[in-house]
């Protein structure tokens, strides 16, 4: 859990979750750390900052969705504060908060691992303990994936028993479910590509990853799974074939397919998945991406299977002003 000295490196962590009164929720929350100068995010090369620690600068994004009233709230941090005591503990810990937002009263945002194996994550929207039930996938079989060209080192919790609280409206509610985390690091840049992937916790105790990743130029897939007692499975090779019903962003322009049919015959893998609720867009300026819960269906070897999941779509045309697009979310936000 603890960080790399690497271009790009990021925590992030996903999850379904219920209360008593039978409402569903889900959530998302993902700490980026980079090297500014070789990140090749032009904005974040000139941002200089004592909220940052050395060369590394942090950045942040969030949501959270009520799925029964199909309603998500949204937070980007284009650039993130660090406490002073953040990465400096035995076990993974940062503290962080958006000085953008600070003004109009802050909210402290917080990562760290307790003790091996259980973690708090809060957002200004959850407030949530987690603890892994299960070994850690390594993806690429070793925790070693390379897409395109593009090697990173990624290991993923697929299966955190999750309490907690969480904020609908005013009110804080007690939550349960089901928690997945990935940490993922490399030292490479940012560039323009495209990919889709997604993570799945199935209703029989089955955890997959699957991503397909395009550079334009081609494709590669990168596919693990671990059984309910355990046991990891890997392939290199699958077919993604999105379907014909798209969400059109009215910021951006761009369209997202809202359901996939995903094979890996490798693995006897047959899976239909479709988004929960069509607006989960994303805009952070040069990285535009669909982020949000999915339900799936399928089959795996000769099980019938269906569970929920997340799916992140980027690299999708946009044509939108970055500058004047912030610039009216904030305005807004302030009659809200």
């Amino acid at each position: 859990m603890l960080p790399h000295d690497a271009i790009i490196e990021w925590w992030y962590w996903n999850g379904m979750l219920a209360d008593t009164r039978g409402n569903r929720y889900s959530y998302m929350d993902c700490l980026f750390r980079a090297d500014a100068k070789r990140v090749n995010i032009p904005y974040l090369k000139s941002i200089f900052s004592r909220g940052t620690r050395g060369k590394h600068v942090l950045f942040a994004h969030s949501m959270f969705a009520d799925l029964g009233k199909k309603r998500t709230e949204k937070n980007v941090q284009n650039i993130s504060f660090a406490s002073r005591d953040s990465f400096s503990r035995p076990l993974f810990y940062v503290q962080y908060l958006d000085p953008i937002a600070a003004a109009g009263g802050f909210v402290v945002y917080e990562m760290k691992e307790a003790k091996s194996g259980t973690f708090h994550v809060k957002t200004d929207r959850v407030d949530l303990t987690l603890t892994s039930r299960k070994h850690p996938m390594l993806e690429g079989g070793n925790g070693v994936i390379d897409v395109r060209g593009r090697k990173s080192f990624y290991y993923s919790l697929t299966d955190l028993e999750t309490t907690g609280t969480v904020r609908v409206g005013d009110e804080w509610v007690a939550v349960t479910g089901r928690s997945w985390m990935d940490h993922q690091w490399a030292d490479v840049a940012y560039a323009n590509d495209a990919w889709t992937w997604f993570s799945f916790q199935f209703d029989d105790g089955t955890d997959l990853m699957c991503v397909e990743y395009d550079d334009r130029k081609g494709k590669d897939h990168v596919v693990d799974m671990i059984g309910p007692d355990g046991t990891p499975a890997h392939a290199d090779h699958a077919t993604f074939v999105p379907g014909t019903k798209k969400w059109k962003s009215t910021v951006t322009k761009a369209a997202y397919p809202l359901a996939w049919t995903i094979a890996v015959p490798e693995l006897g893998i047959a899976l239909e998945t479709a988004a929960i609720i069509p607006d989960q867009e994303m805009i952070f300026g040069a990285i535009n991406y669909w982020e949000g819960p999915v339900t799936v269906k399928g089959t795996i070897g000769t099980r019938r299977v269906k569970g929920t999941g997340f799916m992140e779509l980027a690299g999708y045309p946009s044509h939108y002003n970055y500058l004047q697009t912030q610039i009216a979310e904030r305005v807004k936000n302030l009659f809200r």
